[in-house]
């Protein structure tokens, strides 16, 4: 995976990194740390540009989180968790992923959304139970580019620290 990763950022650039962040914001598993790293070190060389890289990951964050919400407003939460014991296990998803993402969404609600994006699993999943609870899409939309865009930002900025290193950051990234 990180493989495909690095030729999908390498082969179509800014536009790449933002497809994979949307993409791993619908699929758990994927490494988004490892795609923002590589971009910042893409920066750190003169190959992207921040702002720009920020916008397309930053959207591709968003996509993902509305694919999930939309998921979430089309049907029960009781089909979400037949879906889930039935087909998680193909896409990295556990049950108990699932409901950690609704108990945190209870607890803190729409403020879930915006913190939750800073935590792995959390981040992708919390959109679901915003999209059951038929939160205002607006709302949910500026809650999570707002919280994509500090985690994005910051994985960005320590990828363009690292520089060449940045494969370095990796091994800790994949432990958070």
């Amino acid at each position: 995976m990180i493989d495909f990763a690095t030729q999908l950022v390498e082969s179509i650039g800014i536009f790449g990194a933002g497809l994979f962040i949307a993409i791993e914001s619908i699929v758990v598993p994927l490494p988004s740390e490892f795609v923002l790293l590589l971009s910042g070190f893409n920066v750190s060389i003169g190959e992207f540009q921040f702002i720009p890289l920020l916008i397309a990951t930053t959207t591709g964050s968003l996509i993902g989180a509305l694919v999930l919400y939309t998921i979430g407003s089309g049907i029960s939460k009781e089909r979400v968790n037949f879906l889930t014991n039935r087909f998680g296990k193909y896409v990295g998803i556990k049950q108990s992923d699932l409901d950690t993402a609704f108990k945190w969404f209870e607890r803190y609600g729409t403020w879930t959304i915006f913190f939750g994006r800073l935590f792995p699993v959390v981040r992708s999943l919390v959109s679901i139970p915003s999209g059951l609870s038929e939160m205002n899409v607006i709302k949910f939309a500026l809650l999570t580019a707002g919280g994509s865009g500090i985690f994005n930002a910051t994985w960005i900025t320590i990828g363009m620290q690292l520089e060449d290193r940045w494969k370095e950051a990796e091994g800790w990234a994949q432990n958070l």
